[in-house]
């Protein structure tokens, strides 16, 4: 008899779809009468360039040149795939992105623990921390390479005289070996406030009674952090991530300014605008566009679908 009963609850047929009411079908209308206005201007925006600049991967074309254009078809394309300095900034810009957004997001879970702490002195603390990221990326890609200089730069000066950890001076910026991991040390300063901002704005909306009842367990602090920090942060977590990959994916005025992409740092953004602007190939220069775009898209798809499965 029960085995009856389950087996007809399982088979019961699914309720139907409660049809939209014509209040309901007149709101959607509206909405879509409001929205419409800003998708034609998203459209003109943003689809629009990138449908053109698809469009002139098949020609070639000159930037500023009054020539016609002319059709070559995917040669712009397969000139690309089969370029070594494409494949070594695509390299290049691969690792820099996940050095420095994993080292960005331990630094800045880090600190926004620390801010997110009562202490004295508090908001003067959340305040300073965010200099780093409020002074403009020329500035400080300037200063840093200052700062970086193998004859009078302060950080040679600190490292061979004052704490003498090194023989002699490096030229931290034109040297192959160290040039990409010195980019890389002054992304992570620039940007891991902009990390600890969006994970202190998470880990305030995690409800303090969690921390009073796991204490009242008997639960560490260590045991707090994992069941129910990490937990309750991940939402924050999972957008610091793509906001930080897809913005460090498109670097390029920190790496013209410190080394203008030579020393083994071109990145796809200076490879770009090597060609593009420089050499006038606009063509050839919107096939890296595209291609830009589609490494991209990949590390995308590759968060939406880890976020999927987890939340599956």
């Amino acid at each position: 008899m029960a085995t009856s009963q389950v087996a007809q609850t399982t088979q019961r047929p699914a309720p139907p779809k409660r049809e939209l009411s014509v209040q309901a079908k007149a709101e959607e209308r509206l909405a879509w009468i409001f929205l419409l206005p800003a998708l034609i201007v998203v459209i003109g925006v943003a689809f629009y360039p990138l449908a053109n600049t698809f469009y002139a991967t098949f020609f070639d074309a000159r930037l500023g040149s009054n020539r016609e254009w002319e059709f070559i078809g995917i040669e712009n394309y397969v000139d690309l795939l089969g370029n070594s300095r494409w494949w070594a900034a695509v390299w290049n810009t691969v690792r820099f992105t996940l050095v420095a957004v994993s080292l960005e997001t331990l630094l800045g879970l880090g600190v926004a623990l620390v801010v997110n702490s009562k202490f004295p002195g508090r908001g003067l603390m959340r305040t300073a921390m965010l200099v780093p990221w409020a002074i403009p990326t020329a500035i400080s890609s300037q200063m840093w390479k200052w700062m970086y200089h193998d004859v009078f730069g302060v950080i040679n000066d600190f490292f061979t005289r004052i704490i003498p950890i090194l023989p002699t001076k490096v030229a931290w910026v034109a040297e192959a070996n160290t040039a990409i991991w010195a980019l890389v040390a002054v992304d992570v300063w620039k940007t891991t406030p902009f990390m600890a901002l969006l994970l202190l704005a998470g880990l305030q909306l995690i409800p303090g009674d969690l921390y009073e009842a796991a204490s009242v367990d008997g639960a560490t602090g260590w045991r707090s952090f994992v069941s129910i920090t990490l937990p309750m942060l991940r939402p924050a977590l999972v957008v610091a991530l793509i906001f930080r990959t897809l913005d460090t994916l498109r670097i390029f005025d920190l790496v013209w300014i410190m080394t203008g992409g030579a020393s083994g740092t071109e990145t796809m953004a200076t490879f770009n605008q090597r060609h593009l602007i420089q050499f006038t190939k606009l063509g050839f220069g919107s096939t890296i566009s595209v291609m830009i775009f589609v490494v991209i898209a990949v590390f995308v798809v590759i968060y939406m679908t880890t976020i999927y499965k987890e939340e599956v």
